[in-house]
């Protein structure tokens, strides 16, 4: 996969970008040039860099400035790690280079803001969604902020999809090449459009994750159609797979069965103490015979309704799907797609929320199509979409987002951080990461964990 990314960046060279974005692309990291990007002052931060596969560390780098009449400054007070940056530790997704700043979840307070920014000023508290949208462009108008046409110049990301997403913060030059939130300040375009103000009794603890986590699992339980009385089986038991669980409660469902297993287990455990009515599966402990779509035919008839995919398509189980990853005949693995097509009950739904990349080998299609499977990609979320209803469950307390934060740690610790987290350890669910701008712990939240 690593050569696969490369391949891209030297194909991206050779073919140029668009050249159709109105906003500054590829600038992940200040110090690629410094006297263009880095604030005058000539103050350093700290930030989390890519340094290869499997390889992130913190290194000091010039603070960014306003380089743009939109574009806002802020001081990062929070942010956090997510599945999807394990893609890009393990080079999974495309078009990474050295000293990419990482992280695409985070809030802060604003520092400066450029002269066309008017609905905010220095000191506000907000949350930034990862997704840079323009707001103006047909998607935008629509609130589909995650395919906004005018942020993200990727001419390869474009001929693979045919279309592209809106840019991204900290997700690779694939999707536009922006410096990340996983550092002490950051330059937000768009800032106007891009964030949004947390009032004083949504704490950063809870506001933070409606940078994507909230979005992206309210997406995945709406945009597959969870309805009254539904049955639902969700595969993965991370913090996506865990806010799904309750968020199809909130729609009506019946029954939430998870499924995980692995050095991941223990998720299991935890998402059955914080949501009790759910129902788990760890297809580890199945016996000789069993397969995961046996034992769902057996709790429920037929299977569930609805199949979430709260996983990507990079953790192959099967010896000839990593070999084919490991060659770069596919970039996803097909085998989680292909179960949950085979578990839900015919005209069953299926939507995918985990990410996939690229390409896949031996997907089930033939019983998508004869057995009328409604196979949805629910699409990166469209944040703008949701988040302020979000925000307004968070404060009437239907929505609990508590429940999958299990550590706070520090901003130095990160590159420790990754490693923890890749591996399963420590039962790290969902992390708040704080930085010298953060408040204190707010009342109920994790207290500071160190490694060191």
């Amino acid at each position: 996969m690593a050569a696969v990314s490369q391949g891209a960046n030297y194909i991206e060279k050779a073919i140029g970008h668009t050249g159709d974005a109105i906003t500054e692309n590829n600038m992940t990291n200040p110090d690629r040039d410094r006297s263009k990007y880095g604030d005058p002052s000539g103050e350093k931060m700290k930030a989390l860099v890519w340094n290869g596969k499997n390889d992130v560390q913190i290194v000091e780098t010039s603070k960014p400035k306003v380089i743009e009449d939109r574009d806002v400054i802020l001081k990062v007070t929070g942010s956090t790690i997510c599945g999807s940056d394990l893609h890009l530790l393990h080079g999974a997704v495309v078009q990474l280079q050295k000293g990419d700043i990482l992280g695409h979840e985070f809030c802060g307070k604003v520092d400066s803001v450029g002269p066309g920014v008017k609905n905010l000023k220095e000191g506000d508290r907000v949350v930034a969604s990862f997704q840079i949208a323009c707001g103006d462009c047909m998607y935008c108008k629509r609130k589909l902020s995650s395919q906004c046409e005018r942020t993200n110049e990727n001419k390869v990301e474009n001929i693979m999809y045919g279309g592209r997403t809106a840019g991204m913060f900290g997700y690779s030059h694939f999707t536009g090449g922006f410096a990340g939130g996983q550092a002490e300040y950051a330059r937000v375009p768009y800032g106007d459009v891009n964030l949004l103000k947390l009032p004083d009794d949504i704490p950063d603890e809870k506001g933070l994750y409606l940078s994507d986590v909230l979005s992206t699992s309210w997406n995945c339980v709406v945009d597959t159609g969870v309805k009254e009385g539904d049955v639902v089986a969700i595969w993965g038991a991370g913090p996506i797979g865990q806010m799904c669980a309750q968020m199809s409660f909130i729609r009506g469902a019946k029954r939430v069965i998870v499924i995980d297993g692995g050095n991941a287990a223990w998720r299991l455990d935890l998402v059955k103490e914080k949501t009790p009515k759910v129902e788990t599966i760890n297809y580890t402990d199945l016996p000789s015979g069993t397969t995961v779509t046996s034992k769902l035919k057996e709790m429920e008839h037929g299977g569930p309704d609805v199949a979430l995919e709260c996983a990507a398509g990079e953790y192959a189980k099967g010896i000839g799907h990593k070999i084919e990853l490991a060659l770069g005949l596919e970039t996803d693995t097909s085998e989680i797609l292909n179960e949950m097509i085979t578990s839900v009950k015919s005209y069953g739904r299926v939507g995918i929320t985990g990410v996939y990349v690229g390409y896949t080998n031996h997907f089930n299609i033939g019983a998508v199509m004869e057995r009328g499977i409604r196979f949805i990609g629910n699409g990166q979320a469209p944040v703008h979409l949701y988040w302020q209803d979000l925000l307004k469950m968070l404060q009437d307390g239907s929505l609990d987002s508590s429940i999958m934060l299990s550590h706070r740690v520090n901003m130095d610790e990160m590159d420790t951080l990754y490693k923890k987290f890749d591996a399963r350890a420590d039962n790290l669910q969902k992390v708040f990461v704080q930085t010298r701008f953060s408040d204190p712990p707010a009342a109920g939240t994790p207290q500071l964990t160190s490694w060191k």
